[in-house]
C-alpha cells in the first residue's frame, strides 16, 4: 500500500515517487531497529551499503558512527552539505503496530528514522541524475538526542576533508500539517544547559529541628528565586526558561537530612541572557545558603549552542519552498525552546536549518499507542509520506544553491 501523498504527485521528482514504497519500507526497518547515540551501528551500515549500491562515494567512522556520502556532479566550484541525524531514543515505546521497536527501552521517538529515509531518497535520485554543478555532501550524523554528534564530527574533521559553502538541515514538526513546511531567520532552537546544586545543611532529628541546619527550605527557596531571574533581572523582551526537575533529598520521614541535591536545565537563545542567568543562579545560590548558615555546591554546564539560522541561507530555502509548494504552504516557524546540534554547523558553516510538517497523528496505523502523536512521546510515528516530497525539496535546494554564480 502507497500513503497518500500530502502534496500534488506533479510537485514530487517521478523517479522519487516511483521509490516510495521501497523507502518506506527502510524508514519502518530503520524504525524497528532503533540505535542510541554513537551504537548507530546497523543503521551506519545500512546508509553506507545503501549509498554505496548507488555509487555513491562513502566515508565513515566521523563521530565514531557517522557516515558521509559526496556526490559529485558536473564540475564546479560549489559544494553543499545536507544533514540528517540517525540516533533513536532511551525510551519504551507503546506502538504495537508490526514495524515497532524490537529493543525495549529504545525507540524512534523524533523521526531520526524518517530524516534518515528522506535524505537517502534524496541521493538516490542525485547519484542518478548528477544533475547539477559541483558537489553534494551528504552528512548522516550520530548521537543528536544529547550526544553532540554534530560536535564530534566537526572534530573529526567534517568541513576540512568536506569543504562545504553552506550546510542545511530539516526536522519533522508535528503540528504542522503534512506538505507544509516553516522556517525562520535567526534563532529557532534554544541552547540546552544543566544544572547541579547541593546544599549541605546539619542533619538532625525531625523533632528538634533547632539542633540542625534544615537544607529542604533553602531548596524551596532557591526554586522562587531563582525565577525572579527571569521576570527581575531580564529585559521582558528576552526570553528564557529556568527549570528545576529533580529534587532528591532525606531518607526517613523523621529525620532532617544533611543536603538537598536539585538539578534541572537552563534555556536560551543569546549567549548574554545565558550569562546573566548563570552568574544570577550562582549569586542567589552561595547568598542564601550563607543566610540560613549552609553551603553550597553549585555546578553550570553549558551544552548545546542555540541555533541560529544565517539570513541570507533562510531566504533562498524559503524561496526554494514558495517556489515548490506555493506560499501558502511555507510558514514562519515558531521558535522553541527545545535544543538542537545542528546549532555545532551553523557556528562555522552558513546555513538554515527548517522543519517539515508531521501532521496531526491520523497517519498512524491500528496499534499506535493511545499517547499524542508529538516528538519524544512513546506513541509517535513518522509520517511515511512525507519522504517523497521531503527528498524533492533536498534535490531542489541543492541544485540551485550549487547554480548560484
Amino acid at each position: 500500500m502507497t500513503s497518500v501523498h500530502p502534496v500534488s504527485p506533479d510537485t514530487v521528482l517521478p523517479d522519487i515517487l516511483e521509490q516510495a514504497d521501497a523507502m518506506r519500507a527502510l524508514r519502518r526497518d530503520l524504525h524497528a531497529h532503533p540505535e542510541l547515540c554513537f551504537e548507530e551501528v546497523r543503521t551506519s551500515d545500512m546508509v553506507a551499503r545503501t549509498l554505496q549500491s548507488w555509487g555513491v562515494e562513502v566515508h565513515r567512522g566521523l563521530g565514531k558512527t557517522g557516515v558521509v556520502g559526496v556526490i559529485q556532479g558536473r564540475p564546479g566550484p560549489r559544494s553543499v552539505g545536507l544533514r540528517a541525524d540517525m540516533d533513536a531514543l532511551p525510551m519504551t515505546e507503546h506502538n504495537t503496530f508490526a514495524h515497532a521497536s524490537r529493543h525495549a527501552g529504545r525507540m524512534h521517538a523524533c523521526g531520526h528514522d524518517g530524516h534518515t529515509a528522506i535524505l537517502l531518497a534524496a541521493a538516490q535520485h542525485l547519484a542518478a541524475t548528477r544533475d547539477f554543478d559541483g558537489r553534494v555532501v551528504l552528512v548522516f550524523q550520530p548521537a543528536e538526542e544529547g550526544g553532540g554528534g554534530a560536535r564530534e564530527m566537526m572534530r573529526d574533521g567534517l568541513f576540512e576533508r568536506f569543504p562545504m559553502d553552506a550546510i542545511f538541515g530539516l526536522h519533522n514538526w508535528p503540528g504542522i500539517p503534512a506538505g507544509h513546511v516553516a522556517v525562520k531567520p535567526g534563532p529557532v532552537f534554544a541552547s540546552s544547559n544543566e544544572f547541579v546544586i547541593t546544599i549541605k545543611g546539619k542533619g538532625c532529628h525531625g523533632a528538634m529541628p533547632h539542633l540542625g541546619i534544615d537544607p529542604v527550605p533553602i531548596a524551596c527557596q532557591l526554586v522562587q528565586s531563582f525565577q525572579t531571574i527571569l521576570t527581575r533581572n531580564m529585559r521582558p523582551s528576552e526570553t528564557g526558561v529556568i527549570s528545576v526537575t529533580m529534587i532528591q533529598a532525606g531518607e526517613a520521614t523523621n529525620v532532617v537530612p544533611e543536603s538537598v541535591t536539585m538539578q534541572g536545565t537552563v534555556r536560551t537563545f543569546t549567549t548574554d541572557t545565558l550569562d546573566l542567568i548563570e552568574s544570577r543562579m550562582r549569586e542567589l545560590t552561595e547568598h542564601l545558603c550563607t543566610a540560613f548558615g549552609a553551603t553550597a555546591e553549585f555546578e553550570f554546564m553549558r551544552n548545546y549552542p542555540a541555533t541560529i539560522n544565517h539570513p541570507d541561507e533562510t531566504a533562498f530555502v524559503r524561496q526554494v519552498m514558495v517556489d515548490m509548494l506555493g506560499a501558502d504552504r511555507v510558514q514562519e516557524f515558531e521558535p522553541t525552546m527545545g535544543a538542537e546540534d545542528f546549532s555545532y554547523y551553523l557556528q562555522e558553516k552558513p546555513g538554515t536549518y527548517f522543519v517539515i510538517g508531521n501532521g496531526d497523528g491520523t497517519h498512524r496505523e491500528g496499534g499506535h499507542g493511545l499517547g499524542p502523536c508529538t516528538l519524544h512521546n512513546p506513541s509517535y510515528d513518522f509520517n511515511d509520506s512525507l519522504i517523497p516530497f521531503a527528498a524533492t525539496l533536498w534535490v531542489r535546494l541543492a541544485q540551485r544553491w550549487l547554480s548560484q554564480p
